[in-house]
């Protein structure tokens, strides 16, 4: 099974793995990492190292994050870059995770994280332009 890594700014990455539990029930071999306001990069770095301990890394790794460019992204990049079987996938939502929980004990890194950024993507609707669409296929 892939470990996952939820970082984030503040506790968002600790609610979406509430909230995904919800759906999916208690997940087996993830973490979350939280940067509160006034850490630095050392204490992100022993956040993750702290995480990556926990975590059977067997099947690699997979870093979901929270904003591109962010420290939790920043550090994770610091760390996977150096590993072969780690990945990162920034803009963590809902759909995303859950598509990462349904698929993690089956499919390959690589195949998860191409799933993933596209459940992430496709999770994203604008209203209006549901309805409109739903409109025209009742036409």
């Amino acid at each position: 099974m892939v470990g996952v890594i939820i970082g984030s700014h503040g506790r968002l990455s600790e609610e979406i793995l509430r909230t995904s539990e919800m759906i999916f029930g208690k997940q087996e071999n993830i973490q979350t990492v939280t940067f509160e306001t006034g850490e630095g990069s050392e204490d992100l770095v022993r956040k993750y190292e702290v995480a990556l301990g926990k975590l059977n890394k067997v099947e690699g790794i997979l870093f979901l994050v929270d904003l591109f460019g962010g420290s939790p992204f920043n550090v994770a990049t610091s760390i996977a870059i150096n590993e072969e079987n780690m990945d990162i996938l920034t803009g963590v939502n809902l759909p995303m995770l859950l598509e990462v929980c349904g698929m993690r004990e089956s499919l390959t890194l690589d195949e998860i994280v191409f799933n993933a950024e596209e459940s992430g993507k496709l999770g994203i609707k604008k209203f209006e332009k549901c309805i409109r669409e739903n409109t025209e296929e009742e036409l």
